[in-house]
């Protein structure tokens, strides 16, 4: 009786190995075969997520979108970096410094990333007006 106990435990153990040996491999196999995700969000949804969910400003007839465009024509018409961030300050809240930095740069960025040189070449030696 003990040779067939000791049978069988050899037939399982065989059993559950050439099982785990198989799910492994179907495992790698799936994993290989699935395609990977890899989506990236369209730029407008990107600044306008990011300026209205994660950091909450207030813009102008609520156009957080228009108003980032509307951003870089004015820096493609040349505009000077102190001047876009004086109508920035005075258009959008939060109001200070670092907020309307983020919206220009972050406009620029996103929505017309060809303009980056412009927008540096303007930006170069700014000041922000004391206090």
């Amino acid at each position: 009786m003990e040779h067939v106990v000791i049978a069988l435990k050899r037939r399982l153990r065989r059993t559950f190995t050439s099982g785990a040996a198989v799910a492994c491999a179907l495992g790698a196999v799936a994993s290989t075969l699935a395609p990977s995700a890899s989506a990236v969000p369209a730029p407008e949804v990107e600044y306008v997520y990011n300026v209205i969910v994660r950091r909450h400003f207030d813009f102008p007839n609520n156009d957080a979108l228009g108003y980032g465009f509307a951003i870089c024509d004015k820096v493609g018409r040349g505009e000077s970096y102190s001047d876009v961030m004086g109508d920035v300050k005075h258009e959008i809240f939060p109001n200070d410094e670092q907020a309307a930095n983020y919206v220009v740069s972050y406009a620029v960025g996103i929505l017309c990333p060809a303009q980056i040189w412009q927008l540096r070449n303007s930006a170069a030696g700014y000041q922000p007006p004391p206090g």
